[in-house]
């Protein structure tokens, strides 16, 4: 049986400049595995410098890690074919920002979003004015947004962060709105664009592109071309096919990478990699 006291000692001599101190506070911490967790968890709480805190990180990270990545295969397994199945997939890929992320806690905050605007779309609207209603919800009520200022920040990819920082990705935020969209039974959908991912609302009689980024404003085809043509990319009729649940999980994973790779976090990187190899493999 561990104790914080334990774990404070182990997390000291990890500076320690013996080898063979460095050696065995690993082995222990191996030994101890993700029963360490919890304490550690805890202590961390405690912190207030993040030198510190982000050393607790990273030893809870290598203690989770592979059974994140056993819990990733295992959803990959059962071939992605819903959009409930996706959404457990992106959670389990924030357990990577968050190894003590508790899945259930973030699908509730959507079940509740859901609850509070279905009144507001149920009853004497037609689609295209439900469909702003919903947006509307999710993009001023709610104040879900476009993170300017840090744009490639990992938070920003976490579906986790971004329900509580209220601002992520183009495609983090078209989550948001496709999870609580699937909760009422509205037919939105991803767009796989290069650079700018974009939703797609495809209703019975009109489909329309929306820019997640942009408050979910309505757009045109015209300026998606003009977009891409303006940095450098031959638009093609795949660059606005539906995306499928492999596609977007498989985004994901490679924006992740990008924001690690601009951290220079080389270990995170390796992890992802394997992570993206995997899920290559059961596309």
């Amino acid at each position: 049986m561990t104790s914080k006291t334990e774990i404070k000692s182990l997390l000291f001599l990890m500076d320690d400049p013996d080898p063979f101190v460095q050696e065995s506070v690993e082995n222990r911490l191996q030994e101890l595995g993700e029963n360490a967790v919890p304490l550690l968890d805890e202590y961390r709480a405690e912190i207030n410098n993040e030198n510190a805190r982000q050393k607790v990180n990273e030893v809870i990270h290598k203690l989770t890690f592979e059974t994140l990545e056993q819990d990733f295969i295992e959803i990959l397994e059962g071939g992605l074919k819903t959009r409930k199945s996706l959404e457990k997939a992106v959670f389990t890929l924030a357990r990577f920002g968050n190894p003590t992320l508790r899945i259930s806690e973030y699908q509730s905050k959507l079940d509740h979003f859901a609850d509070i605007v279905e009144p507001q779309i149920k009853y004497k609207l037609d689609e295209k004015r439900k469909m702003k209603r919903l947006l509307k919800f999710i993009f001023e009520d709610l104040n879900f947004h476009g993170d300017a200022e840090d744009y490639h920040a990992p938070q920003n990819c976490f579906l986790d962060q971004v329900i509580e920082r209220r601002k992520g990705l183009p495609i983090s935020l078209s989550l948001i709105v496709m999870f609580i969209s699937r909760r009422l039974e509205m037919p939105f959908f991803g767009i796989n664009m290069p650079i700018h991912f974009m939703l797609n609302y495809v209703g019975d009689k009109e489909e329309l592109l929306i820019d997640p980024y942009d408050n979910g404003a309505i757009v045109t085809y015209d300026q998606c071309y003009f977009f891409l043509k303006k940095n450098n990319i031959d638009p093609r009729p795949e660059h606005f096919q539906m995306a499928t649940n492999f596609d977007i999980v498989l985004r994901c994973i490679r924006n992740l990478i990008h924001s690690y790779e601009r951290k220079e976090e080389m270990h995170r990187i390796e992890d992802l990699g394997r992570l993206l190899s995997v899920a290559e493999m059961y596309q």
